[in-house]
């Protein structure tokens, strides 16, 4: 009788050593889930559910507030354009028995075409930023604001075709939402951002991502881009437009491409915008230098070929017609080598330099012409719109 009694006590000790244990075990895992073990990143927060509150080092509503404060000043763009009508008629209305039986035909008469778009309000008084390609052409241009869900006819005040943006205008009382923009220099890759827009139609959607890169080279339908951001975060057609966000609700980029591919998207950084935003605004139009050639760099081979002793210059591989290149004399196949009396190591550099002249400037040329060299001065012309 003892012994079984001393079983039952030592049995007893067992279940409860082994209890304090799960029990002990079960405090540290509610520990754990809320937050206090240490392999948690910094920011990122839990409920005493386990369910995750945020992204890692942003805070539950932190997205939330920035959509909330930034929403109002993000706009849907709806264009309407007057497309014509083909004057294509098929050969068989040619047969005098098929048009007797059929009658003559009409040629298709003009037609509108609808588009739509987002852009965000950039100051009180009603200025508004977006992509030059979505208000391309447009005949009417109506902003939907979101506080009224009112629509405002728009007024064009600038637009540039190369960069890809435009400035509008509409006319409201009271002082409107607007967003600030931001350094996109100083964001960095893997920094999180917020893009609101209206994909498809569907207003004010907001997708968020990082920054997956920057600096990225990107053509787009006849267009060069050369220097989007590249983010995750969703970017469909009617984004065009709308604002890409840092987490201090700032604008950072204007979302504009969308790659074939899940998870990757572009945006302009503002730091193009800022460059260019009083002369759209004032003058209605980016102006640039322009002398009117297509170049490459200098190559080992063609310097051999051309018997220069140095690769570095610039071919010219193409003249405009029309252009300060060719009233100056220019020709295909011309090799600049310096330009006002200094070297030219290549076709980036020239560019540069032109940039940073004043229309109307003469520039003397050093060029290298069928084995001789001789001197060219262009005065500096200004670069039409929509001209690659």
């Amino acid at each position: 009788m003892f012994q079984g009694y001393r079983r039952f006590i030592l049995l007893a000790g067992l279940v409860a050593f082994v209890a304090g244990i799960m029990f002990a075990g079960g405090c540290l895992l509610v520990n754990d889930i809320k937050g206090n073990d240490k392999t948690v990143p910094p920011g990122y927060s839990s409920n005493a559910a386990g369910v995750d509150q945020g992204l890692p080092g942003v805070g539950a509503g932190t997205i939330a507030d920035i959509v909330k404060n930034s929403g109002p000043a993000v706009v849907k763009i709806s264009v309407e354009k007057q497309v014509s009508g083909s004057n294509y008629i098929d050969p068989l209305w040619n047969d005098p028995f098929f048009r007797n039986f059929f009658g003559t035909p009409e040629r298709q008469r003009p037609r509108t075409e609808s588009g739509l778009g987002s852009g965000f309000i950039i100051s009180k008084d009603g200025y508004i930023l977006t992509n030059e390609h979505v208000i391309d052409g447009a005949d009417e241009i109506m902003v939907t604001v979101q506080d009224d869900q009112k629509d405002y006819q728009a007024k064009l005040i600038g637009a540039d075709y190369d960069l890809d943006l435009a400035i509008l205008k509409i006319e409201k009382k009271g002082d409107l939402p607007y967003l600030k923009l931001g350094d996109s220099e100083k964001i960095e890759v893997g920094n999180w951002v917020i893009a609101i827009g209206n994909p498809f139609g569907f207003d004010h959607t907001v997708t968020v991502g990082v920054i997956s890169a920057k600096g990225r080279p990107v053509p787009v339908e006849g267009r060069y881009y050369k220097n989007l951001l590249q983010t995750d975060a969703a970017i469909n057609p009617g984004n065009s437009g709308g604002p890409l966000l840092n987490l201090k609700g700032e604008v950072v980029g204007i979302n504009t491409a969308v790659a074939q591919a899940q998870g990757i998207g572009f945006a302009i950084p503002t730091s193009t915008v800022k460059d260019v935003q009083n002369e759209l605004m004032q003058k209605g139009k980016v102006i640039r230098p322009w002398l009117g050639i297509q170049m490459q760099n200098l190559t080992s081979d063609l310097a051999e070929y051309l018997n220069l002793e140095s690769n570095e210059g610039v071919v010219v591989v193409g003249v405009v017609p029309g252009s300060p290149a060719q009233q100056a004399g220019l020709r295909q196949g011309d090799v600049i080598v310096e330009i006002q009396k200094q070297t030219i190591k290549n076709a980036d550099e020239l560019a540069e330099r032109i940039k940073k002249t004043e229309i109307g400037q003469e520039l003397l040329l050093l060029v290298y012409r069928d084995n001789q060299s001789m001197y060219i001065t262009v005065a500096v012309g200004e670069k039409p719109g929509q001209l690659q």
